[in-house]
């Protein structure tokens, strides 16, 4: 039976890229411009991308007033968990648990500040779960599991999102099973419409798992040392913290490794107005641990770092291969407009998918053209930083007021 699946599995795959082929032949087809007209083609006047204070137009209301910073502390929460007994639960599990089979709107949740010792599933029946916390050094869910100690990588998240129109505001997850015990997951998200505001992802070896989907981090800590951010999501970030650990002696750091497999798939990932960093713990030994933007997890694999700022402690190479000249021909390493030291282009691999992309290119990265954004994530009232001052950012038509980036004791 096995050649059998295989070749069926094979076949659908090939009907499944030629399917994203046919769509986005579509798309660019209906973007066409006709000479003296000021519209594309079969499209109504589109809507602006964000509400003028920079929250992307595609989150709700309710949502909205959550992402603007007011919001957690005025949200009312349908329960509350609290681990001294004062809530309507002790275990975030068993809040989940007891959510409506129907229930409209978002689902709130308020996870009192404590340290929560549990692995929680937020499946695929809870819908538009909103799970806010005390703070992320205050409220933290944490685990253990690892593949060393015989958990695959997949089963080891600590949290695990799933559920289509997820939330998370000022949380944190661990996984503290350490360096020496490679793999283990502190949070992997496969639901659609995730976001993820002021949130901490600690672990060392993947630590953010983006499954899949469409999914936004904006205001976000990830620590992590070998492809601590992989999967095959179309996941923006924007304004977060990627701090650089310390991994074991005979180990590189990695940042990114995205595993798009599949040509015409639209899913990569976006750094815009991030900050790239060392952890003091691996500052002294800078010199000796190369550390890179990315590597090929997967065949097509897709990263866009525009706006960002990249510390000195990345190699000048940029990306490493995965294993020998795997996906060197056919990933899509592209950066635009970044700063620091590490950000100088001119030593970059010479692989035929590693670029220095246009402003024109870049836009097509935003928000709004990448993951859709103004169709979902304005809805939530999450706000998108105001950080494009100057003529030359791609940026300022989309975003509000000026949020600056937190600051690392902030999360």
């Amino acid at each position: 039976m096995k050649p059998k699946m295989q070749t069926a599995m094979n076949t659908a795959k090939q009907l499944t890229s030629n399917a994203l082929a046919v769509v986005g032949s579509l798309h660019s087809f209906l973007s066409l411009h006709v000479p003296g007209l000021n519209r594309r083609l079969l499209a109504a006047k589109p809507e602006p991308a964000f509400r003028e204070d920079g929250v992307p137009s595609w989150v709700s209301d309710s949502d909205h007033r959550i992402l603007l910073g007011r919001a957690a502390k005025q949200l009312t929460p349908n329960v509350t968990v609290a681990k001294d007994g004062s809530g309507d639960f002790t275990t975030i599990s068993d809040a989940l648990a007891k959510i409506p089979m129907k229930y409209e709107g978002r689902y709130v949740i308020y996870v009192k500040e404590g340290v929560y010792e549990e692995q929680v599933v937020v499946d695929k029946n809870m819908i538009n779960v909103t799970m806010y916390g005390d703070g992320s050094r205050k409220t933290i869910v944490t685990g253990s599991k690892n593949f060393v100690d015989g958990t695959k990588t997949f089963q080891s998240a600590t949290f695990a999102a799933i559920g289509d129109g997820f939330m998370a505001v000022a949380i944190g997850f661990q996984n503290t099973a350490g360096a020496i015990k490679h793999q283990a997951v502190a949070l992997r998200v496969q639901s659609d419409r995730a976001i993820f505001l002021n949130c901490r992802m600690e672990a060392y070896q993947d630590t953010l798992y983006t499954h899949s989907h469409r999914q936004f981090y904006r205001g976000c800590l990830i620590l992590g040392t070998v492809d601590f951010i992989f999967g095959d999501a179309a996941a923006v970030f924007q304004n977060c913290i990627l701090t650089v650990r310390r991994p074991l002696d005979n180990q590189q750091n990695i940042v990114l490794a995205q595993g798009r497999d599949i040509r015409h798939e639209s899913t990569g990932y976006v750094i815009h107005n991030c900050r790239i960093v060392p952890d003091d713990g691996l500052v002294p030994d800078v010199a000796k641990i190369s550390s890179y933007l990315g590597r090929p997890w997967k065949e097509f694999s897709h990263t866009v770092i525009m706006e960002s700022e990249i510390g000195d402690f990345i190699s000048p190479d940029g990306y490493m291969p995965w294993e020998g000249d795997f996906a060197l021909k056919t990933l899509s390493y592209k950066e635009y407009n970044n700063k620091g030291a590490g950000a100088d282009t001119s030593k970059r691999v010479k692989w035929p998918g590693v670029k220095v992309i246009s402003r024109d290119e870049a836009n097509t990265y935003t928000t709004q053209a990448f993951i859709q954004g103004d169709d979902w994530i304005t809805k939530t009232n999450t706000p998108t930083p105001n950080w494009a001052k100057e003529s030359n950012t791609i940026i300022v038509r989309e975003c509000g007021r000026f949020q600056p980036l937190l600051a690392v004791d902030e999360l």
